[in-house]
């Protein structure tokens, strides 16, 4: 079952009770799946399966939507921007929104950057994936033109740059494989190729890497997303967009240092 989730689960999402709690109705025996005993770590669809507390139907909650998006540079990560040619819910399918009318993007990325943004009707999900506590990773490529960065530059990044908001820390910094380069590499771009670095971070202040490079003089050239906890950009082509698996959100909650 591809949207399959842990019998416990299904029943905290439909408000039955908590995870926990849910976990002890099944293990008492009060809980069925289409008529037939649950048992502990049973993955159902609630789509499909019939859950019972008691003899008690349980209807399903609603079905949120969860997207990840390859989002190119020029699209601007808002749900709605009079001033923009184009937001990333105009790059999303019909067929893909289903019957959810209130998309709107987890975090954003600039106009000029590119890479892997999610989507979702989710508000707890989102602030999840979103609030400091949690410490979910993001990491980027980071495309400079001028040369590599020199060792008391890299120390300045790790160690934190002040900006208004606080100390900015990268949590990792490296050079980017000679691989990992050319997989980014455009072929409408011109002059020398960029030196590209892979930098992590979990703070998401409004432009912050940029802001960050440019206080050591190394201003980014291009930026782009290339992960969110577990979920990678890979080989997503610029402007696709598809469905989060139940697996993938399983992966990425689990992921979170705050759990």
């Amino acid at each position: 079952m591809a949207d399959s989730v842990r019998v416990q689960k299904a029943l905290a999402d439909a408000g039955v009770a908590s995870r926990r709690a849910a976990d002890a109705l099944v293990t008492a025996g009060r809980v069925t799946v289409n008529g037939q005993p649950a048992v502990t770590g049973q993955r159902v669809d609630p789509t499909v399966d019939a859950l019972a507390v008691d003899g008690h139907p349980v209807m399903p909650a609603r079905r949120r939507t969860y997207l990840v998006m390859h989002k190119p540079a020029g699209v601007t990560s808002t749900v709605s921007d009079r001033y923009a040619e184009r937001t990333v819910l105009d790059l999303v399918p019909d067929e893909l929104r289903g019957n959810n009318t209130r998309l709107y993007p987890v975090g954003r990325l600039d106009k000029d950057s590119e890479g892997l943004i999610l989507l979702t009707d989710d508000g707890d999900w989102a602030q999840h994936l979103l609030h400091p506590r949690y410490g979910v990773e993001r990491e980027y490529a980071v495309g400079l033109r001028g040369g590599p960065l020199a060792m008391d530059e890299v120390k300045a990044l790790t160690d934190g740059i002040d900006l208004d908001e606080g100390l900015a820390r990268l949590v990792n910094l490296r050079q980017a494989t000679r691989i990992e380069g050319s997989r980014l590499e455009r072929g409408d771009e011109s002059g020398p190729p960029l030196f590209w670095y892979r930098a992590v971070l979990t703070q998401g202040w409004k432009r912050q890497l940029r802001r960050m490079f440019a206080a050591i003089g190394a201003p980014v050239e291009r930026l782009v997303r290339v992960r969110v906890g577990t979920l990678r950009l890979d080989d997503m082509a610029p402007g696709s967009v598809r469905q989060i698996t139940a697996a993938e959100r399983e992966r990425l909650a689990a992921s979170r240092s705050g759990r």
